[in-house]
């Protein structure tokens, strides 16, 4: 049994090595022929490119040779006595002979010399070493007629255009500034007499007296025949060995062929010469020696190739899932924010183009009160119910529409539809998926959810307005109270601009320290005199007058301005505290402090710098605190009273007002909210109520502070009923620091404890309204 387990592993390890083998021979050939043929092709390559090379510097030889004959009829053509000595009346032949007909053929090799003047007629013939009788022009006249209309002026012809390399040479030429425009010229090769020449012509001008220009100006025209001395001067000048013309191109291994063909389309033969083979080598001696390694490797090549093949495989696999989880949601499996934004600017674009006129909503929906269960049930359930509201948004989910989720518990729906209450009916049917509970975790949760919807209203609406319109329409849909649809509207949008322009300008307020604190005096019912105040943050606006706290402080906690304002009211109180050290210095603290604030470091900071005594300040915190109750709430609490700083629970009775508060968070005050205060005298239940909270409080050991007093009545009542402090426009509206100096030496109490107990006492409750 042993051996037979080790024969059958030794078959199929030898098997397994077989394979690889094989595969490695395979890999390694292919490698090997895909090298010779890159060597391949490497002097093939060189070879072409050292041929193309060798053509291009063919041409351009050829076209330098026309601006090489222009610029020799230009030492002559240019110049005064050329224009004065040869007329239509008279020809200086001896002159002409001298300086046109004998020095540019016997100077510069050109073969035939003609001197037209304005009319084509010829003054001056000078070939074959002699000079020449006017008929012998005729037989040129013809084949010279396009390249003498050209350097008229007339460029409509059937010549192939050349680069104007004698022009270029000319753009520094001074000396003729003033009649340069009369300085025509032209240049090509043409076949004259089935023998490949070189035509050119220019004007005759003058170049010193302008006043001798006369136009049509005569005209120089001269013929230089591409003949075998000339080749060959051409060959030596360019290396290329053995340069010559033939009729047809030759077969020579290493011979290069280039046809000859004029300006005028005729073909006169072949240019043909020798290339240089820089690949030669290449082909002759390495391409073999490589084979020869190319075999002796072939095996670990295949091998390698197989491998490369399985990782790009895989590596191709890995980014068409990168590429799919970028664009999804992990938890949900939905589009994100930026693939439904992508495909949202698709359909309007579709839209704007005329390609789809159905109408186009956003909708963007929200669970309600999603961190509450997230801190009772635990984020596992949260993520359970995300997938849950996921599953039922896909229930109403066309092949048209898009469902996204944006990140936490918001998602956003693209809704293509027509008719008038396509809307209503996306937002009924958002409505309708949570109308049945949700089974989470064994538990069965009734949830609801906000949504907000946009539609676009103009053809140019792009994906950023539309979802910025429903993310406007959402906040105003958790606004009116949540589980509710809102649409989006213009004064939507004018309001939230509001709101970020207050934002904008609060910042700035508080950078440039333009706010400033207000403050109301708090009076002891045991002695009628002031035994504290609160301070009352304000602002005054340039433009917009007072603003309200009540404006611009949520706009300052939602956008994240509350702690740097919270810091700045706590430092302005204490350094103006110092003015009253007597007084008791109550100041209001936000919730957001308590999220995202060290306040115990903060306070302790701030003491030190001003040298305050915390037993002199009251912080006010409102039940927004404690119903976010945490370790951490009980712990910050705990700290600031360790340091000596009281506190009062404000606004007491106005929210869910429960009565645990009072027994899980120590507080040294309770602030009766304005609302009990003036419903005292419309209702006894309201008395029965504070009187309840009144006893509760004392019973606990805490102080009783009456917001809101604003009559004399008010002030009996509160005093009768227990309270310790009132607090109202009774005795004075929040003042500024100055102002509350000076109230303080003036204010006479105008308060009677034992009178309002008895008036309390003796008056029914009807007759004490």
């Amino acid at each position: 049994m042993r051996q037979h387990i080790k024969s059958s592993l030794h078959r199929l390890v030898e098997g397994n090595i077989r394979r690889l083998t094989a595969l490695t021979s395979v890999g390694i050939t292919v490698a090997g022929m895909l090298l010779l043929a890159i060597i391949a092709y490497a002097g093939t390559a060189a070879n072409k490119s050292a041929s193309e090379r060798e053509r291009t510097l063919l041409q351009n030889a050829l076209n330098r040779g026309i601006a090489r004959a222009l610029n020799e009829q230009k030492s002559v053509a240019w110049w005064d006595d050329a224009v004065t000595k040869i007329t239509d009346e008279s020809v200086d032949l001896p002159f002409t002979d001298s300086n046109f007909g004998i020095f540019l053929t016997e100077t510069y090799g050109q073969d035939e010399v003609y001197i037209l003047n304005g009319e084509n007629k010829p003054l001056y013939i000078f070939t074959e070493g002699a000079r020449g009788e006017p008929a012998a022009f005729e037989r040129r006249k013809n084949a010279l007629a396009p390249v003498v209309d050209e350097a008229r002026g007339n460029s409509d012809n059937a010549l192939m255009s050349r680069p104007d390399v004698f022009g270029e040479s000319q753009k520094d030429y001074k000396t003729l500034a003033g009649v340069f425009e009369y300085a025509h010229w032209a240049g090509h090769i043409l076949s004259i007499d089935n023998k490949l020449a070189i035509v050119t012509a220019i004007a005759i001008i003058p170049n010193q007296d302008k006043s001798l220009l006369k136009t049509p100006a005569n005209l120089l025209v001269a013929i230089t025949y591409i003949d075998d001395p000339y080749v060959t001067d051409l060959g030596n000048s360019l290396l290329l060995d053995s340069l010559t013309i033939t009729p047809k191109p030759p077969s020579a291994e290493g011979t290069v062929s280039e046809p000859v063909i004029g300006d005028d389309g005729t073909r006169a033969g072949f240019f043909s010469w020798k290339t240089q083979r820089p690949g030669h080598v290449l082909l002759s001696f390495i391409l073999p020696l490589v084979g020869l390694g190319v075999l002796s490797v072939a095996l670990l090549a295949a091998g390698m190739l197989r491998r490369l093949k399985k990782s790009s495989e895989e590596l191709a696999s890995r980014e068409v899932q990168s590429r799919h989880d970028a664009r999804h949601d992990a938890l949900s499996g939905l589009p994100n924010r930026p693939h439904f934004a992508e495909q949202l600017q698709d359909v309007l674009n579709a839209r704007a183009s005329g390609a789809d006129d159905q109408s186009v909503f956003v909708a963007y929906v929200d669970i309600d009160r999603f961190k509450d269960i997230n801190d009772t049930l635990g984020h596992h359930a949260g993520d359970q119910l995300i997938k849950a509201v996921a599953s039922r948004l896909g229930e109403i989910m066309r092949h048209d529409t898009l469902l996204a989720r944006y990140g936490g518990d918001e998602f956003a729906i693209l809704w293509i539809a027509d008719g008038p209450h396509a809307a209503t009916a996306l937002a009924e049917r958002i409505k309708s998926l949570f109308a049945s509970r949700f089974e989470i975790d064994g538990q069965s949760l009734r949830v609801t959810a906000s949504a907000g919807i946009a539609t676009a209203v103009t053809e140019t609406a792009t994906a950023d307005e539309l979802m910025r319109q429903a993310d406007i329409a959402l906040y105003e849909a958790k606004a009116q109270g949540r589980d509710r649809a809102v649409f989006f509207s213009a004064d939507m949008a004018s309001r939230v601009e509001e709101r970020m322009s207050i934002e904008t300008e609060l910042r700035r307020a508080l950078e440039a320290d333009e706010l400033r604190l207000n403050y109301q005096p708090i009076v002891s019912c045991d002695t009628g005199r002031i035994s504290g105040v609160e301070a009352l943050l304000r602002w005054r606006h340039p433009e917009r007058g007072e603003i309200s706290p009540g404006v611009f402080v949520p706009i300052a906690e939602q956008s994240g301005l509350m702690p740097a304002l919270g810091e700045w009211v706590l430092r302005r109180a204490m350094k103006e505290a110092t003015l009253w050290p007597d007084l008791q210095v109550s100041v209001n603290l936000s919730p957001v402090q308590f999220r995202q604030v060290d306040l115990q470091a903060l306070l302790g900071g701030l003491s030190r710098e001003y040298q305050i005594d915390p037993r002199q300040f009251v912080l006010e915190i409102t039940e927004g605190v404690l119903m976010e109750s945490s370790d951490r709430t009980s712990r910050t609490l705990d700290a600031v009273h360790d340091m000596g700083f009281k506190t009062a629970l404000d606004d007491f009775g106005t929210g869910y007002s429960s009565l645990a508060y009072l027994c899980n968070f120590r507080f040294d005050k309770i602030k009766i909210d304005r609302a009990f205060v003036a419903g005292m005298s419309k209702s006894e239940s309201y008395n029965k109520i504070v009187n309840a909270v009144v006893s509760l409080g004392k019973g606990l050991g805490m102080a009783i502070v009456a917001e809101g007093v604003e009559t004399e009545t008010e002030v009996n009542v509160m005093t009768a009923l227990g309270c310790t402090e009132l607090q109202g426009f009774y005795f004075s509206k929040p003042i500024e620091a100055a102002d509350m100096s000076k109230l303080l030496t003036t204010f006479k109490p105008r308060l009677q404890p034992a009178k309002a107990a008895e008036q309390f006492e003796l008056l029914p409750f009807a007759q004490a309204s």
